[in-house]
């Protein structure tokens, strides 16, 4: 292995800027772009805690959106819920291929299995 490897990239030491529970989604960045990650355990505003970006979790679904797997998901920041690839991104929430639907959820389901992919997605100003 490389001396130069730090670890695989899967896991990453966020700060939080105010309180949160292990599950909860975490969105990462700024300046237009923004990663997914779930908090893998608890972290205390101001604390540094461990932030999964990549795997398969299942996570809050907007309750009307029709996902079929495969297909691109928006983090909705004001939901807190993930919505279908036909959903107009508003302040806050993040689209563009940073996470997929890992199985299909139909309409009046309330989770969905998310792939994340640690790639950057657009945050919307």
């Amino acid at each position: 292995m490389a001396t130069s490897m730090k670890q695989p990239g899967e896991v990453i030491d966020y700060t939080a800027g105010a309180d949160i529970a292990s599950g909860d989604v975490v969105v990462i960045g700024g300046n237009g772009e923004a990663i997914l990650g779930v908090a893998i355990t608890d972290i205390a505003n101001g604390s540094t805690g461990a932030v999964a970006i990549s795997g398969v979790f299942t996570l809050p679904k907007v309750t009307a959106a029709v996902i079929g797997q495969g297909e691109s998901l928006v983090w909705d920041s004001s939901a807190g819920a993930f919505d279908d690839s036909q959903a107009t991104p508003a302040s806050g929430d993040v689209s563009g291929g940073a996470s997929v639907a890992f199985a299909a959820a139909g309409n009046g389901a309330t989770t969905v299995d998310v792939k994340l992919t640690g790639v950057p997605g657009t945050l919307t100003a």
